[in-house]
């Protein structure tokens, strides 16, 4: 079985979709009976983007090739294929929180995006969240969506050096949804140091204690030595950092409600996001709690494995071949 694997997302960004993808592609890449090949276009700029977004994917991506199925692993592909095409769905801020979103992302969100997912065999949904979202705000049929959540890299383990320091952790990039100028006031509230890690992103957010892009062994130490994770973010579709997290042993205070909650199931203490106040009791709680949520994290984050996805897409795609 041959099958074209859009790895795109490797060349235009380290967060979420990148992992997803290197974990997909690191566990199916020497399966017996599976020919990957690796489908990209272009760099890292500007131009690549909207050329990539314009005209690779809706034009050329898989064309051309003897493949037996194409997945796309986002939103972005084809119009119309001649092979069969899986679409995965991270998360559809783009339609819910529009204002989230750089200007070029939500002009692809009214022209393509919903042709892209309707077009597709089947979509896969890395939540049952995102499968309501989907099902919601894009009409696709419910049978239509299977949810195969994501895995956690096994760098993040509670096994290894420890972050120096006191102090709480948020992960993301500066970016308006990930909600950081309210968990920069919770900490104040709280009397704890922050550090922030994640790429600059958009929307001139800037936060005092932000680290930058850190290599994965480097970010696993500074969740280790955490107080907690802090990650009240306004939409997510899944929320890896979460997972993350609770694999390394650290207690994670969360948004209630969406995707983020039901990833935690109960793992992790549950706050307002849109108040400061909340989000700052949330972290006493965590402390308070630490006995029972790193034990419960540990137990929930082993559910999640690459393994486990890599299964599902192959069953998948054997039915779809």
């Amino acid at each position: 079985m041959r099958v074209g694997i859009d790895v795109s997302p490797l060349v235009q960004t380290r967060a979420g979709t990148a992992r997803h993808v290197r974990g997909l592609v690191g566990e199916l890449r020497d399966r017996p009976g599976i020919e990957l090949e690796l489908l990209s276009f272009g760099g890292t700029g500007r131009a690549s983007s909207v050329l990539r977004d314009a005209w690779w994917y809706p034009r050329r991506i898989g064309r051309g090739r003897p493949l037996d199925v194409l997945h796309c692993t986002t939103f972005r592909g084809p119009m119309r294929s001649s092979v069969p095409t899986v679409v995965t769905v991270h998360d559809l801020a783009i339609l819910r929180q529009p204002e989230s979103l750089p200007r070029w992302h939500r002009l692809y969100g009214r022209a393509g995006l919903a042709r892209v997912v309707r077009a597709a065999d089947v979509v896969v949904a890395v939540s049952e969240f995102t499968k309501g979202e989907t099902v919601e705000l894009l009409g696709v049929p419910a049978e239509r969506v299977r949810v195969i959540p994501n895995g956690v890299d096994e760098v993040f383990s509670p096994e290894g050096p420890l972050g120096e320091g006191d102090y709480v952790l948020a992960l993301g990039t500066l970016e308006p949804r990930k909600n950081l100028a309210r968990v920069v006031e919770a900490a104040r509230l709280a009397g704890v140091e922050l550090r922030v890690v994640g790429a600059r992103g958009w929307g001139g957010v800037d936060v005092p204690g932000w680290v930058g892009e850190i290599p994965d062994s480097e970010l696993a130490r500074l969740v280790r030595g955490a107080r907690c994770l802090v990650y009240p973010s306004l939409y997510e579709g899944f929320g890896l950092p979460v997972v993350e997290a609770m694999a390394c042993g650290t207690p994670a205070v969360i948004s209630r409600g969406g995707a983020l909650e039901e990833v935690a199931g109960g793992a992790a203490v549950l706050v307002d996001p849109l108040d400061p106040v909340s989000i700052a009791a949330g972290i006493a709680e965590a402390e308070a709690r630490r006995d029972e949520l790193v034990p419960a994290g540990l137990a929930r984050a082993r559910g999640f494995t690459w393994r486990r996805a890599a299964d599902a897409a192959e069953a998948l795609w054997r039915e779809l071949a």
